[in-house]
C-alpha cells in the first residue's frame, strides 16, 4: 500500500495573498468611489489652509484684537473687523454712528465711544480755551492708539491662526504654516488700506441714528470747504463735536445758519403720500430752508378729488416752486396756482425766488389718462429743447438763470450747457451727473417713498429729499445732503454730505463751458467780496 503525504487546497485567495502580482505602470490603482483625483488633492488643502487661516484671525482678532484708547476726553475701544468694503465706522452710542470711505481692505476700522471721561471733559467745560489744543492732543492719541492696534492685531491673528491650526492639523508644521500666512494676509490687507488709503473722506461722510442731524451744525457752505482741508484736524473735530453732543444730552446743537448761505430743499414723486408733509415741514425747520423745489408728481392720479392732498403746502414755511409730473394734470396745476406761497413753473417760465433764478417746465405728457396717446421720448426731448431755448432767452435778457426744472431726466438733459443746474425726478433714485457741456443734472429720488402704490413692492421703498448749499452771492451749487429715511415699517434715517468736484481741497477752478453760461466756481474765502454776474 502506497501511502501519499497529505496537502491541503490552497485557494486562490491563499495564493494570492502569498505572491501578491506585481503592479506595472500600465496597471492605475483603482481610484475609490467619490474620491479626488490626484490633481485635485493640493487645492483642496491651500483652501482648507486658507479657510483655517481666515476663521483663525478673525477669532483672533475677536478675543483679543480690541484696543481700550483715551481719545481727548473720551474713552474709545479701536478695533480691526473683517469686511468686503473696508472703511472706516465711528459709533458713537447712543447717538447713532458715522461712516467714511478710509481705504479700500478687507479689514475694517470700528471706533466705539465708550463713554465720556467726567475729569476731562470738565477740565474742557472750565478751561474753554483748551479746545485750541484738543486738535494736536487727539492726533496723539490716535496715532498711538493706532500704532498699538496694528502691534495687537498682529499678535492676535498670528496667535488665532496658529491656535486654530493646531487643532485641526495636530501637528507643529501645518500650525505655524497657518500662522505665517496669515501675517501674509494681515500685510497684504495693510499694504491695501495703505493703497488706497483717502483721508479726504471725512468729505462726505454718512451719518445714522440721531447723528443724522449732525450735517446742519457745519453752517456756511463755504466753510466746508475751506476747514475739511487735513483729514487729522477734522478728525480732531468731529471728536470734539461728538464731545459737545454728549455734553448736550438730549438736544442736538441748535443750527445757527450763515448769512452767506442759501438752503434749498429739492423734493420730488411725492405721490399722494400724507406722510411726506410732515417730513418736508421738519426738514424746512431743521435746515431753515430758504426755498423747496418740488421736481413733480406730486398727485398719482392728477383728480380734482385729489387736490385737497395738497393742502398742507400753504403751511410748510417757505415758498415753494413747483413743475407739473406726468402724474400731475393740468387742475392740479390750476389749483396749487391759486397759494399765495407757489410759485408754479411751466413752459420755461422763471421766478426769483430767496435771491434764486429758477426756470421750468411741465412734463409733455399725463400718463394716467390712457385716452391720450403718449409722446414718448421724443415728446419729451422736445419739452427740453424749448426749455433750454428760454434759458438762453433769459440769459441774453441779462436774468440767467441759476437753476433749471424738469420732471422727467430726459426733458432735462436738454438744457445741458444753458444753466449750471438742473433738477429733475420721474425715475426714483437718485442720479448726480455733469452733463457734457457742464451743467450738473441732479435727479431726486421718491420723498414719498414711492407712494401709496409702495404696498405693493415686495422690499419698501426709501424715503428721499436733499439739502442744496448755494453761495448766496454767485447762487453756485457749494455742497448737498442726501437725506435718506426708512419707508414704510423701517424707522432708519441716514444724512450724506457731498461736494461738487470743483469745491474739493486742492481743486482748481474750471469752467462749465458752453453758450456763455459761466461754469461753477471755486470757494471763495470768507469775507473776499464776490464778483458781480
Amino acid at each position: 500500500m502506497v501511502r501519499v503525504p497529505f496537502r491541503p487546497l490552497r485557494t486562490a485567495s491563499a495564493r494570492l495573498r502569498r505572491n501578491p502580482p506585481t503592479r506595472t505602470a500600465a496597471m492605475p490603482a483603482p481610484a475609490l468611489p467619490g474620491a479626488a483625483g490626484p490633481r485635485s488633492r493640493p487645492v483642496v488643502r491651500v483652501l482648507a489652509m486658507v479657510a483655517v487661516v481666515v476663521l483663525g484671525g478673525w477669532l483672533g482678532l475677536l478675543v483679543v484684537g480690541d484696543v481700550k484708547t483715551p481719545v481727548g476726553p473720551m474713552d474709545t475701544t479701536m478695533a480691526l473687523r473683517p469686511s468686503l468694503s473696508g472703511g472706516t465706522r465711528v459709533d458713537v452710542s447712543p447717538l447713532g454712528a458715522l461712516e467714511l470711505d478710509s481705504h479700500v481692505a478687507p479689514l475694517r476700522l470700528d471706533v466705539d465711544v465708550d463713554r465720556l471721561d467726567p475729569e476731562r471733559s470738565q477740565r474742557l467745560v472750565e478751561k474753554p480755551e483748551r479746545f485750541s489744543g484738543l486738535q494736536d492732543e487727539v492726533t496723539r492719541d490716535i496715532a498711538d492708539g493706532a500704532r498699538e492696534l496694528a502691534l495687537r492685531s498682529v499678535v492676535a491673528v498670528l496667535t488665532g491662526a496658529t491656535a486654530l491650526g493646531l487643532i485641526v492639523y495636530r501637528r507643529p508644521r501645518p500650525a505655524l504654516a497657518a500662522g505665517g500666512l496669515a501675517l501674509v494676509l494681515l500685510a497684504g490687507s495693510g499694504v491695501s488700506a495703505y493703497a488706497t488709503w483717502n483721508p479726504k473722506s471725512v468729505l462726505e461722510p454718512k451719518f445714522s441714528g440721531l447723528l443724522s442731524s449732525a450735517p446742519s451744525v457745519v453752517g456756511d457752505a463755504r466753510s466746508i470747504v475751506t476747514e475739511f482741508d487735513v483729514y487729522q484736524q477734522e478728525l480732531a473735530r468731529l471728536v470734539t463735536n461728538v464731545s459737545r453732543l454728549y455734553d448736550a444730552t438730549s438736544t442736538l446743537p441748535v443750527y445757527q445758519p450763515d448769512p452767506g448761505t442759501l438752503r434749498v430743499l429739492h423734493v420730488s414723486d411725492i405721490h399722494l403720500n400724507p406722510a411726506s408733509w410732515h417730513i418736508v415741514a421738519s426738514l424746512v425747520k431743521q435746515y431753515d430752508i430758504d426755498v423747496i423745489i418740488d421736481s413733480g408728481d406730486t398727485m398719482d392720479h392728477g383728480t380734482t378729488t385729489e387736490n385737497g392732498f395738497l393742502d398742507p403746502i400753504r403751511d410748510l414755511g417757505a415758498p415753494y416752486v413747483w413743475v407739473r409730473g406726468n402724474h400731475d394734470s393740468k387742475d392740479t396745476q390750476k389749483y396749487l396756482r391759486g397759494f399765495k406761497n407757489v410759485r408754479v413753473l411751466d413752459e420755461g417760465s422763471a421766478v426769483t425766488v430767496a435771491g434764486v433764478r429758477i426756470a421750468g417746465t411741465g412734463d409733455p405728457q399725463f400718463t394716467p389718462d390712457r385716452t391720450l396717446a403718449r409722446g414718448g421720448g421724443a415728446s419729451e426731448r422736445m419739452a427740453g429743447l424749448r426749455l433750454a431755448s428760454a434759458l438762453r432767452d433769459q440769459t441774453r435778457a441779462g436774468t440767467p438763470v441759476d437753476i433749471a426744472v424738469a420732471h422727467d431726466p430726459q426733458l432735462a438733459r436738454e438744457t445741458d450747457g444753458t444753466v449750471p443746474l438742473v433738477l429733475s425726478g420721474h425715475v426714483h433714485h437718485r442720479v448726480n451727473e455733469v452733463l457734457p457741456l457742464g451743467t450738473r443734472l441732479k435727479v431726486e429720488g421718491s420723498t414719498g417713498g414711492g407712494g401709496l402704490r409702495a404696498v405693493q413692492n415686495e422690499k419698501p421703498e426709501k424715503v428721499r429729499a436733499s439739502v442744496l448749499y448755494l453761495d448766496r452771492a454767485t447762487r453756485r451749487l457749494q455742497a448737498w445732503d442726501e437725506i435718506t429715511l426708512g419707508g414704510l415699517g423701517l424707522t432708519t434715517a441716514e444724512v450724506s454730505r457731498h461736494l461738487p468736484e470743483e469745491n474739493t481741497p486742492a481743486a482748481s477752478p474750471s469752467g462749465a463751458g458752453s453758450s456763455g453760461t459761466p461754469g461753477p466756481s471755486a470757494p471763495l474765502p470768507p469775507g473776499t467780496p464776490s464778483p458781480s454776474r
